[in-house]
């Protein structure tokens, strides 16, 4: 694969205006692959071949879409080695880790999708009040695809599986730190069949082409991931055209474990802060703990990550990598630094590399505890192996403390009491709340509130947000 070539209208062609960019892999510090940098020429292209595919991406019968997707599924299972090693490479998953997780989220939402695809009504009455009243479910149109680093096909086939089925027609900016995968990720499309035009991919930053298709006035909407920054200054860019725009952000989540949770609980919420070096938007990383079990949880999370190895992304085994780059690596160390200036105790980790190791990004998996509601850790998304343990002594004061943050994406509630459970489960602001360890289902929507962003996406509800909703009057419900 020539990793500088664009796919346009169905081919895979050189940039217009190309600018050259090594990708840098985070275990080893050294570049591994080069890409261009599209422009705006390179962004008119991709979105003038989606605007002239969309009429007939549009009519073709969702049955035929559906079919396509599944083609896309086989293509994207027999590319799942390639993908896993770009993955690796690219963001630093370690090799188990981007088999499984990384590659498994990619299989994972495309059958979810054709699940609810073949259930949906693109076509229905309006109801037995009004017989001749029809709602009519249409692609939004061309849809603009902006996509991140840290779970790279996990958020691609989240936007790519409902664009596609819903009849819009995309044009994909991945993450220029994780490109590599997109690319192998568009020869599956293009050995599915989808037609020339459906889907389109162009690399670039933020700055470039990503702004140029929030701005873009043939573009009819934006489907980002990323950092509430970068929304903000997205939907400040789609405001002038009144596009439709999906944002799924950064998040802060809250973990209530009381004295009642599980046995498995402190471990489980450890485990699950430090899983891909702690580069997850709905990682639980904030740790509130009751009272009468709080100096016990507080030795246990240090004790189990104290026992989470962190290793080089190229091998087997159940480690940790490194972060992404150099930036991340250096905002993470500031806020562990910060977290220590600011008084937070210390319990496992701390700042510099890992013992034995003088190169990657590699960072120590750090706790801290006695951490307050206002110190700097406990309020920013540190977006690394980084836990902040906080101690709550009333289920009023856990929720107040877990409500309070500009974020609103998933929240975590550990206990035995069913009804508690329930009502945290009202009361918590955010898009999603998870308890006692059960994963929610497949089609089950991921979004967020508040500063975490607006929208849904996966099954059902992922297919929703790039429907628009047509109302007729007058059917005829003698013809097709």
């Amino acid at each position: 694969m020539d990793h500088k070539k664009f796919y346009i209208d169905g081919a895979w062609i050189d940039p217009i205006e190309g600018r050259d960019l090594d990708v840098i892999n985070p275990t080893t510090e050294e570049p591994f692959a080069t890409i261009s940098l599209g422009g705006q020429g390179d962004t008119d292209a991709a979105v003038a071949a989606a605007k002239r595919a969309l009429p007939g991406w549009m009519a073709t019968p969702p049955e035929e879409r559906i079919a396509a997707v599944e083609r896309l599924l086989a293509a994207y299972k027999a590319k799942a080695e390639d993908l896993a090693q770009a993955m690796s490479q690219e963001m630093g998953a370690p090799l188990d880790l981007a088999r499984r997780n990384q590659v498994g989220a990619g299989i994972w939402h495309l059958s979810g999708f054709l699940k609810a695809a073949k259930d949906f009504k693109f076509e229905e009455p309006l109801g037995d009040h009004a017989p001749n009243d029809r709602i009519i479910h249409e692609a939004v149109g061309v849809a603009a695809l902006i996509t991140p680093w840290n779970w790279p096909m996990n958020q691609i086939t989240l936007k790519v599986g409902a664009a596609a089925v819903a009849g819009c027609t995309m044009v994909l900016k991945p993450s220029e730190e994780s490109p590599i995968s997109a690319m192998v990720f568009a020869e599956a499309m293009h050995e599915a069949g989808f037609p020339a035009g459906v889907f389109n991919l162009v690399n670039g930053d933020g700055v470039g082409v990503g702004s140029q298709l929030s701005a873009h006035p043939d573009v009819d909407m934006v489907s980002f991931t990323g950092s509430t920054r970068a929304g903000k200054l997205i939907s400040k860019a789609a405001a002038d055209t009144l596009k439709r725009v999906h944002l799924e952000l950064g998040g802060k989540g809250a973990n209530l474990i009381f004295a009642d949770a599980d046995e498995k609980a402190v471990k489980r919420g450890v485990l699950h802060m430090m899983q891909n070096s702690g580069q997850s938007c709905n990682a639980p990383s904030r740790m509130m703990v009751e009272a009468p079990v709080y100096d016990r949880v507080v030795a246990e999370a240090a004790e189990v990550a104290a026992k989470v190895t962190v290793g080089p992304a190229s091998e087997e085994g159940r480690h940790i990598g490194p972060v992404v780059n150099r930036t991340q690596w250096d905002k993470i160390q500031g806020l562990i630094q910060t977290g220590i200036d600011e008084g937070a105790r210390l319990v496992a980790g701390g700042p510099g590399l890992p013992e034995g190791m003088n190169k990657g990004f590699f960072v120590r998996p750090t706790v801290f505890a006695d951490v307050t509601p206002d110190m700097t850790i406990a309020r920013e998304e540190i977006f690394g192996p980084v836990l902040s343990i906080m101690k709550f002594d009333s289920e009023e004061e856990a929720l107040e403390v877990a409500n309070d943050t500009p974020y609103g994406l998933t929240n975590y509630v550990q206990t035995a009491d069913g009804a508690r459970r329930n009502r945290l489960a009202r009361r918590l602001r955010s898009g999603m709340v998870e308890m006692n360890g059960q994963d929610r289902a497949q089609g089950s929507p991921f979004g967020g509130m508040k500063q975490s962003g607006n929208g849904r996406e996966g099954g059902y509800y992922g297919l929703i947000d790039f429907l628009e909703v047509k109302a007729v009057s007058g059917w005829d419900n003698d013809e097709a």
